[in-house]
């Protein structure tokens, strides 16, 4: 199967309307060749971030898909467009990181099938593409091993110091790390993005705060140093406000900005 990036590349050249169906893995929506939202199974859904934010529930959101959808969701105003816009862009930028890697399943397309928010964003894959690419030099940056993101994870016993400062996500993660649920799991009961908890439990993790259920001997040391541990779990120094993803309308690409350096306070 070629990468899926070559596929959407494909769909795009021929301005085509519908959804690629990527076995149970998820799906992406395409408006006249354009990405217009993605779904993925091991991330939550705009849905569930919406609903996270007490504003309307996921049970009144279901109601919309069939009734009147993303017109008349703002219509009634539990949401502004700007969240909605928010809440869009973090459900789509999980759902790249986890899809656009899959391999071994061959993508169906449906054509005319359209997401309930149809087409109000747009994204581009090649714009994807490096947005997940910066994700994971970012994540590998903080802490080295990738299987704090997909293995369950649970607090250790003992703080390595003598106090902690936790970010709010941080702690939401700490208290709910049970060691069953994978930082997609936890993003999920938590309601935030998947990208959010997973730098999180990478920093935990080289806090020393957090360890794999039954791998903690197998992770690569951390610095025990208090400077260290410090860094590891504070406000990352500020960068360059993001990558150019490039999106129609263009007011996508300033959420990407904002949303990055909020990233970067967490």
């Amino acid at each position: 199967m070629p990468p899926l990036d070559t596929l959407l590349a494909g769909l795009a050249r021929e301005r085509s309307t519908g959804a690629l169906r990527v076995g149970r893995a998820g799906t992406v929506f395409l408006d006249e060749g354009r990405v217009t939202y993605m779904d993925c199974a091991q991330t939550p859904g705009v849905e569930r971030l919406l609903a996270a934010r007490g504003r309307v529930s996921e049970a009144a959101l279901r109601r919309l898909q069939a009734d009147g959808g993303c017109e008349r969701l703002l219509e009634q105003g539990p949401v502004t467009l700007g969240e909605l816009q928010y809440c869009v862009l973090g459900a789509v930028l999980d759902a790249a990181f986890f899809l656009l890697p899959t391999t071994g399943t061959r993508p169906k397309f449906r054509p005319g099938e359209r997401h309930w928010l149809g087409g109000r964003w747009y994204f581009d894959v090649p714009g994807l593409v490096r947005e997940c690419a910066r994700r994971r030099a970012r994540l590998a940056q903080i802490w080295p091993a990738a299987d704090v993101d997909t293995a369950p994870v649970r607090p250790t016993s003992r703080l390595a110091g003598r106090a902690v400062a936790l970010s709010d996500v941080q702690w939401e993660v700490v208290v709910r790390a049970d060691g069953e649920a994978t930082s997609p799991e936890l993003a999920k009961r938590l309601g935030r993005s998947s990208y959010s908890v997973m730098l999180a439990v990478r920093r935990l993790a080289a806090a020393g705060l957090l360890v794999t259920g039954e791998q903690a001997s197998a992770l690569p040391k951390r610095d025990r140093r208090p400077e260290a541990r410090q860094q590891a779990i504070g406000p990352r120094p500020a960068g360059p406000l993001g990558p150019q993803v490039n999106a129609d309308p263009t007011d996508i690409e300033l959420l990407l900005r904002l949303k990055k350096a909020l990233e970067e306070l967490s």
